[in-house]
């Protein structure tokens, strides 16, 4: 892949005076939501901050968090900080478990996030000869029209396949000619495993795929990697951040050299948190990421807690950028299941498994409880389903997951093996946990 920067000037300022700008336009923001938000009007009062006693950067500590609730509070526009006649797109989020979360954009706002957007696909290898096959799903999701913008800004060809119909996005990728696919990974490998099973009458030779831009949920380093086999002559997928909340995708996105998702710091201050008590880690720690969006107008968002768990590292990068890099997101708060006393991501049981030749890359995680403790249990789908009848070889190969995984959580576990294609699979995120405490009789 080509090393590629598309805003030097920008993406390669002195730290020095990347802060400075972030001072200034941090002041500009606390001054624009203060005036035009009666939301944040209300907060930094009773807070006592103002754009003036904002001396550093440091001093955004000061500032009261916002949290995903508090846009529900406000719903559907009290959080807006333009008119209604400033406002050109709104997105919103499913809004599943109460009111959705409501975002509006100007037309400096769509401006804004297209060339964050350029910026994130130029750095993962997309050029002007990119033929962009997009699988994310059009509608009040942002991360499809974040991307399709975004990469039309750098000149790619755009194909808004949007997400499903696998044997059509599969005739498309060998028809167009497309080099370059934005999915989640988890739908990015099934588009993979689907190529492979047609390859009877479409040997994967007729695909010319080189470049993933895989997002909208968590993708570990082995699961890249074998997605990456999976598609084989030398495809290469890259990780980027962002949601709705803050503008969609675009506030960070990892470079051809793939050590940390480099941050659009002119447009987002980042922090880093301990969820518990709210402080500040220092800089290399790890905790929840809090975001500001400095120049976002149509809903800009002061110390938003994302809830998503990382560390940024702020030392220059090879590829040229001396912009601040994200470590690729460990999981999220909310997520994290407390297992016994024990905190248990999805990731750490994703690397777990992947590398046993004998199993899939869909796995399920169910959690119960009985009699007043709480169990886990992992389903994972094996390769050879005939292996269900073989005990000795299926006892085997359950116990080596067992062991594997119970060696990183520390705690007992339950592995279940269970049938080829039996789990369900997701074109967009994939829902790995189901979480039954509550909804079964203890036991």
């Amino acid at each position: 892949m080509k090393n590629s920067i598309w805003n030097r000037d920008m993406e390669c300022m002195s730290r020095n005076n990347i802060e400075k700008l972030q001072l200034e336009r941090l002041r500009a923001l606390v001054d624009y939501c203060d005036r035009n938000i009666k939301f944040y009007h209300n907060r930094l009062v009773g807070a006592g901050v103002t754009a003036d006693k904002i001396k550093t950067l440091s001093d955004i500590q000061y500032i009261p968090y916002t949290t995903k609730t508090d846009l529900r509070d406000t719903y559907p526009f009290k959080m807006f900080g333009a008119p209604m006649k400033d406002i050109i797109r709104i997105h919103a989020s499913s809004g599943t478990t109460g009111n959705p979360t409501v975002v509006g954009y100007t037309r400096e706002d769509l401006d804004n996030w297209s060339e964050q957007v350029a910026r994130v696909v130029v750095a993962a290898g997309a050029s002007d000869e990119s033929i962009v096959q997009i699988c994310f799903g059009y509608g009040m999701f942002t991360g499809a029209l974040g991307l399709h913008y975004g990469l039309e800004k750098i000149g790619a060809t755009v194909v808004p396949i949007s997400s499903g119909n696998t044997e059509k996005q599969l005739k498309f990728m060998r028809d167009f000619g497309t080099n370059t696919i934005v999915a989640t990974p988890s739908y990015g490998l099934y588009l993979a495993e689907s190529a492979w099973e047609d390859s009877g009458n479409h040997p994967m030779d007729q695909y010319h795929l080189r470049l993933g831009l895989l997002g909208s949920e968590g993708c570990t380093p082995e699961l890249r990697e074998q997605i990456e086999n999976r598609w084989g002559n030398g495809f290469f997928a890259t990780d980027n951040y962002g949601m709705s909340e803050l503008n969609g995708p675009g506030i960070s996105g990892e470079c051809i050299n793939r050590c940390g998702l480099h941050i659009a710091e002119d447009h987002f201050i980042c922090e880093v948190i301990n969820s518990q008590s709210l402080d500040v880690l220092d800089k290399g720690e790890t905790g929840e990421l809090v975001v500001t969006t400095l120049t976002k107008r149509g809903i800009p968002m002061l110390r938003y807690r994302t809830k998503d768990i990382t560390h940024i590292d702020y030392e220059p990068c090879a590829c040229g950028r001396t912009s601040a890099r994200m470590h690729k997101i460990i999981g999220r708060s909310d997520d994290m299941l407390k297992i016994r006393g024990v905190n248990v991501f999805p990731s750490q049981i994703e690397s777990a498994l992947i590398g046993i030749t004998e199993i899939g890359a869909h796995y399920q995680l169910v959690v119960r409880r009985k009699k007043f403790a709480d169990t886990l249990e992992v389903r994972v789908e094996l390769i050879d389903g005939g292996l269900l009848e073989r005990y000795a070889e299926l006892e085997a190969l359950q116990k080596r997951v067992h062991d594997r995984i119970k060696s990183i959580l520390g705690i007992e576990i339950t592995v279940s093996l269970v049938e080829p294609k039996s789990i369900e699979r997701f074109t967009g995120k994939a829902q790995r946990v189901v979480d039954l405490r509550g909804k079964e009789e203890c036991k």
